[in-house]
């Protein structure tokens, strides 16, 4: 009998917080149980799981493996539990040294390791529990340029275990490349509207909360996608809440130091504009917009 832990996370709410995979092996018959207030995707899990460590070279465990997902009151959405099940799977059967580490990415059947949102979350709680962080090329981009956190990027399953058992360093950080989002309108090019403008000056230049009103078509929204060119750049902490109250919506931020800008449309209900949800909460228009423009 043979037991081994690795830390993932969730976000519970935009707060990232401690998963631990818990791995035991014990002979018996041949089953995989997987608990802890699991969705159908982590369920899933088995599957990507046998396949990638069989793809990756190394056997699966012939007995019973019940993987367990602490604190089990908690519940855990998503495919991105499937490398530190994979992990703590193989450290259980012995087939890699144990060590404490955190993981987090979705596995194919090949072994490979494929991109999922949360990155900046799991290296979040890594360094809050003073271990090294494994994470997709893509889910490590978030981390870019942050030197108070370890993370190293993985590719495939086995290029994890051999991480996890020393013999390799896993790959650096990418730098994060400009994204492609659309163009964030000119205010220079507004013509006209000079009082507008002029608030919009104001409330960027002093931070100030700025409420609208008008009939349609008067260029309310239209002043209001260019407000965000002209609004300083978001600083390391607001650029870390924005990074993670966009990934518990499953979305990705596009560039961080740019203010977000949401245009929701007047007949959204309470809970697309303020959040909600059963389960696990998702943040809604109001709380996407923070430290931007709504």
């Amino acid at each position: 009998m043979t037991a081994a832990t690795i830390t993932s996370c969730c976000l519970v709410g935009v707060e990232p917080t401690a998963v631990r995979v818990e791995a035991h092996v014990t002979s018996g018959r041949p089953t995989f149980s997987l608990v802890g207030l699991p969705d159908t995707a982590v369920r899933e899990a088995k599957e990507r799981v046998r396949a990638a460590i069989t793809s990756s070279g190394h056997p699966f465990p012939s007995g019973r493996v019940t993987v367990n997902l602490s604190p089990a009151d908690v519940p855990k959405a998503g495919s991105a539990y499937d490398l530190p099940i994979a992990l703590g799977v193989l450290a259980a059967s012995r087939c890699i040294p144990h060590r404490p580490l955190t993981a987090l990415g979705e596995l194919g059947l090949d072994g490979t390791v494929r991109d999922v949102r949360g990155g900046l979350a799991a290296a979040l709680v890594a360094r809050r529990e003073g271990t090294t962080c494994l994470l997709p090329a893509g889910a490590a981009a978030e981390t870019s340029g942050r030197d108070d956190l370890v993370v190293r990027v993985v590719g495939s399953l086995a290029q994890a275990a051999a991480v996890l058992a020393g013999s390799e360093p896993g790959d650096t950080v990418p730098v994060r490349r400009p994204c492609a989002d659309p163009v964030v309108p000119d205010l220079a090019e507004v013509r006209g509207q000079r009082a507008a403008r002029r608030a919009l000056e104001i409330a960027a230049a002093g931070g100030h909360h700025l409420l609208r009103r008008g009939s349609p078509g008067c260029g309310k929204t239209m002043l209001a996608r260019a407000l965000p060119g002209i609004l300083p750049p978001l600083d390391d902490g607001q650029a870390q809440g924005s990074i993670l109250i966009w990934a518990a919506a499953g979305l990705d931020r596009g560039d961080p130091r740019v203010a977000p800008f949401r245009s929701p449309h007047h007949s959204l209900s309470l809970a697309a504009l303020i959040g909600g949800g059963s389960g696990v909460i998702a943040p809604g228009e109001a709380v996407l917009a923070h430290n931007g423009v709504l």
